[in-house]
C-alpha cells in the first residue's frame, strides 16, 4: 500500500475528501505522466484541485493556496475531513504553514533576461545574483532550480523587497495532523521503476504526442515535468525510447531525494510511518486518535 491507496482508504474510513497538492495534477490532460487518480476512484472519494487549468494556463502558488483553502473550508463546512495529499513540497508548505506569497504578476521580459543569463553563465552564476540581493532566499532555494531563482529575483526587482521578507508565514486556523510515509531507499526505488514502467504501458508516449498535436508547446512549464520532458526529448529525436524511460526513472529518483528537504525525518511535526514495517491499521489508529482528541 502506497500514498494513494492509503489516502483513499483513510478518506473512506474517516468520511474524508482529498485535496491534491500536486503541481502537475492541476493541469487538464496530464493524466498518465502526473499519475492522476482515476475517475472510478474519484467517484468513490471526492477529489479537489485536479484538472484546474489547461496546460497553457497559469495557476500561481498564491492562486493554488487560495483555492486549496477554499476547498478545505468547504469540506469542513460540510462536516467532512479534508486530507491534503501530495508530493509537491512547496504546495504543501504553502497550505499547512500559511506561507506569505507575493502577488507579483509574471514579467516575461525580466524572466527571459534571467533565463538567458543562466543559459550563458550557468545556474550557479544566477544563484549568486540572488544571494547578493536576498541571501535568505538564496539559502532556501536549490541553485539548480532555475525557475525558483528567477522568480525570487523577479519579485525582488519588481517590488524592491526581498522575496524572503514577503514570505512570512501565517499559519492557517486549522488543527493539523501531518502524516509522512516513507520506505527504505532500495524498496522506494524499486517502486519508482515499477510505476514508470506502468505509466509507459498505460500510454505515456501517446499522451505526450496528443498534447503536442493539440498545439501545446513543449516549452510550457506544464510539459517540463518528470515524464513529459523526457518523452518530448524522445519525440524530438534527442533520446532513444529506452533512454527516455531510463531518464524518467533516474530523474524521479533525484526528485524523491530532493523532496527530503521539504519533508524531513527529523521534523517533529510529522508522524512518520515506514511502509515496509507499518501496516494501514497503524496509520489509521494515529488518525483516529487525532480525530477523537
Amino acid at each position: 500500500m502506497g500514498k494513494t491507496a492509503t489516502s483513499l482508504q483513510l478518506a473512506k474510513d474517516f468520511d474524508g475528501e482529498i485535496v491534491s497538492a500536486d503541481s502537475r495534477q492541476i493541469y487538464r490532460g496530464l493524466d498518465i505522466g502526473a499519475d492522476k487518480i482515476g475517475l472510478a476512484e474519484r467517484a468513490v472519494v471526492p477529489h479537489h484541485l485536479l484538472d484546474v487549468v489547461a496546460p497553457d494556463e497559469v495557476l500561481t502558488l498564491a492562486g493554488f493556496q487560495r483555492v486549496a483553502y477554499a476547498a478545505i473550508d468547504d469540506i469542513h463546512h460540510r462536516g467532512r475531513l479534508p486530507l491534503l495529499v501530495g508530493g509537491t513540497g512547496l504546495y504543501v508548505r504553502a497550505v499547512l504553514d500559511g506561507l506569505g506569497i507575493p502577488e507579483v504578476p509574471p514579467d516575461e521580459a525580466l524572466r527571459a533576461e534571467f533565463e538567458a543569463y543562466a543559459a550563458e553563465h550557468g545556474a550557479d552564476a544566477l544563484h549568486a545574483r540572488l544571494a547578493a540581493v536576498d541571501p535568505v532566499a538564496a539559502q532556501r532555494i536549490d541553485r539548480r532550480n532555475v525557475r525558483r531563482v528567477v522568480r525570487a529575483l523577479e519579485v525582488c526587482l519588481v517590488t524592491g523587497r526581498p522575496i524572503s521578507a514577503l514570505q512570512q508565514a501565517t499559519p492557517p486556523p486549522y488543527r493539523i495532523l501531518r502524516v509522512g510515509l516513507t520506505r527504505p531507499r532500495a524498496a522506494l526505488y524499486a517502486r519508482i521503476d515499477e510505476r514508470v514502467e506502468a505509466m509507459v504501458q498505460r500510454g505515456l508516449l501517446e499522451e505526450v504526442r496528443g498534447l503536442i498535436d493539440a498545439g501545446y508547446s513543449p516549452q510550457l512549464p506544464a510539459l517540463t515535468g518528470l515524464g513529459y520532458r523526457q518523452m518530448i526529448h524522445y519525440v524530438q529525436g534527442e533520446l532513444s525510447f529506452d533512454e527516455a524511460v531510463a531518464a524518467i526513472k533516474h530523474q524521479t529518483r533525484r526528485f524523491v531525494h530532493q523532496q527530503n528537504t521539504w519533508f524531513r525525518l527529523d521534523d517533529e511535526r510529522i508522524v512518520w510511518f515506514d511502509l515496509e514495517q507499518a501496516g494501514y491499521e497503524q496509520i489509521a489508529n494515529a488518525v483516529r486518535a487525532w480525530v477523537e482528541t
